[in-house]
């Protein structure tokens, strides 16, 4: 059995853009409960070999652009990404995707999500928030993919 280096990792939901770019990116993506607890719980359950993460939640105040989360924090304990975000960063630049690297952690259900996996993946996982279906241009998955695939 051939293992996947990455998994990528959306919210579930019809018209959530996570959702959607995760199916676009990968044959089997993981859709993640809209629930602290449903979010922990499906976290938990993800076997634990993939190189690494790429995990995606909405913002709704972003417009074709990304935001790349180097930080999550729960209960007064930071995890951080232990992936080349300035790669990653580069590569959205060489894609025409405007980026843009946070060092604060979010402080809703996407922090809560990227904490658990970065526990579990051993920080080997990135969080990215991505604009909502409406502020996202025609090509906009494409690039991702190219930034990214």
């Amino acid at each position: 059995m051939v293992m996947e280096q990455r998994l990528y990792i959306g919210f579930k939901g019809k018209n959530n853009a996570s959702s959607t770019l995760v199916r676009y990116l990968s044959k089997n993506p993981y859709l993640l409960t809209n629930s602290f607890g449903g979010v922990k719980q499906d976290i938990e359950n993800l076997a634990d070999y993939y190189e690494y993460v790429l995990m995606f939640g909405v913002d709704k105040n972003l417009k074709n652009s990304v935001r790349i989360e180097r930080v999550a924090e729960r209960e007064g304990i930071c995890l951080l990404s232990d992936l080349d975000l300035d790669d990653i960063s580069k590569r959205f630049d060489t894609a025409g995707v405007k980026n843009c690297i946070s060092n604060i952690p979010t402080q809703y259900l996407c922090n809560e999500a990227y904490w658990f996996s970065l526990q579990k993946f051993k920080g080997k996982a990135v969080f990215i928030h991505i604009p909502t279906i409406k502020n996202i241009g025609d090509d906009f998955f494409e690039r991702i993919g190219e930034a990214i695939g």
